[in-house]
């Protein structure tokens, strides 16, 4: 296969050694973790977030095709950008502060058209790998407009109740890291960090493998 399709980094197309690497230069430029500015809404229920790369890079069209396209052939770079995210300090303690991770769930009828979460599908087994496991905790009960287009009150009506806890769900006292794609406006990950902190989370801290926000 390799012969046939050599492997190459997802942005320069420069040729690498193994399926999944990329240059040193581009890794380098894709992987900026940073902590994110929490508005004064968020902060009462989110004690920390982070992105680990800047959208508008090459990051950007990794979650389009993988989102819009089904590109798994994505995720092995994916997969690489985190490892080297994870050496970064602020990572590494909001690792360890975390016992659990919720993904921000899509609405069954997505879900069952895409065929997967891709939240889960980026951050589940590195997480594991990491003795953070992903727990359903929260379920998407009614589907929403895109945010992107609309005011920052168009946003808090249309998540409104969007979000329930999942039945059974044991949620008092965590420390929960919840995760998802990409980081626009964060009405999303407030709306489920606030469903989680009235459920009796101890403390929410959000992860995000891209956002445009520094």
């Amino acid at each position: 296969m390799n012969f046939i399709f050599p492997p190459h980094c997802p942005f320069c197309h420069k040729y690498v050694e193994n399926r999944g690497d990329w240059c040193k230069v581009c890794l380098e430029l894709a992987c900026q973790p940073h902590r994110l500015p929490i508005t004064a809404p968020m902060q009462s229920v989110i004690d920390s977030a982070w992105a680990l790369s800047v959208y508008r890079g090459g990051t950007r069209d990794l979650i389009r095709g993988l989102k819009y396209h089904n590109k798994r052939s994505n995720l092995p770079y994916i997969t690489r950008l985190l490892q080297a995210a994870e050496q970064s300090a602020g990572v590494k303690k909001l690792l360890s502060e975390s016992c659990c991770a919720v993904a921000v769930p899509l609405h069954e009828t997505r879900q069952r058209k895409r065929g997967f979460n891709q939240a889960e599908l980026i951050f589940g087994d590195w997480l594991c790998d990491h003795s953070v496991p992903m727990e359903k905790m929260l379920r998407r009960v009614r589907q929403t407009k895109p945010l992107y287009p609309l005011t920052a009150r168009e946003r808090a009506d249309n998540l409104k109740d969007a979000f329930q806890i999942e039945p059974g769900s044991v949620i008092r006292g965590k420390s929960i890291l919840l995760v998802d794609d990409i980081l626009t406006t964060g009405a999303t990950l407030y709306t489920c960090a606030k469903v989680l902190k009235q459920a009796g989370a101890e403390k929410i801290y959000a992860l995000v493998l891209a956002s445009d926000q520094l």
